[in-house]
């Protein structure tokens, strides 16, 4: 390589999820909705039930595979677990309208949205954006993604999390105030959508902490299961 096209830096590694069925799905963006099931906002008691969709991101090395072992992270004393529906976007679009949204739609996943739960209020309380609450190493778990053809599109059926085999979270992908086709739809007018991206869809009530040693088993019918291990921090 010549002197003026060299990389100054090694090559960013790729972020890749498996597929059912073989193959890999390159992560482009992490996006995810805020406050998305009527039950969590009456739980977390911290917005207008009528409230329009919002959306925050991830990095997207904070993506991490079913298996994985992740490392209580720094920064917080609430560290919490949020099991949601991830839908991958294979398609890309700008001002998409809704009855076009799922044909953008490559796939589906089930995902969990891991929060700094204090830095995250102490940033509502301010007034300041989420990020120092949601936008950390390892806080984007993302289970196998199902290929929309062989999945269906998720109008309703069950959403759980279980931690050490105890049931926390449960719910119905059909209680999401925003449907699939409408969260796609709204994001589109915010930024263009590309293949690649991750949208992060919202989490049912029964959100809760996590501390090292815990197993957290992620499920929604349909998809294969996410399993995580939290781990001692990171020295």
């Amino acid at each position: 390589m010549s002197a003026i096209g060299h990389r100054v830096l090694p090559a960013i590694p790729a972020i890749e999820v498996p597929v059912v069925g073989g193959g890999f799905f390159p992560v482009r963006r992490v996006f995810c909705v805020g406050r998305n099931y009527l039950d969590h906002i009456r739980e977390m008691k911290e917005a207008d039930e009528r409230d329009p969709p919002f959306f925050f991101q991830k990095p997207r090395d904070a993506v991490v595979l079913d298996g994985a072992q992740v490392p209580y992270p720094p920064f917080t004393s609430d560290f919490q677990f949020e099991v949601e529906l991830v839908v991958a976007i294979g398609r890309a679009g700008r001002d998409i309208a809704v009855a076009d949204a799922i044909d953008h739609v490559w796939g589906y996943a089930v995902g969990i949205d891991l929060t700094r739960r204090d830095r995250q209020r102490d940033a509502r309380d301010l007034r300041l954006p989420w990020e120092v609450g949601k936008s950390f190493d390892a806080s984007a778990p993302c289970g196998n993604i199902a290929p929309a053809r062989d999945a269906r599109h998720f109008k309703g059926c069950a959403i759980t999390l279980l931690v050490n085999g105890i049931e926390h979270q449960r719910g119905d992908v059909g209680q999401m105030i925003w449907s699939v086709p409408e969260m796609v739809a709204h994001l589109s007018r915010q930024v263009t959508l590309g293949a690649g991206d991750l949208i992060y869809t919202g989490t049912p009530a029964g959100v809760g902490p996590t501390v090292p040693g815990d197993l957290l088993a992620a499920h929604i019918e349909g998809l294969s299961s996410l399993t995580i291990t939290i781990t001692p921090p990171e020295v």
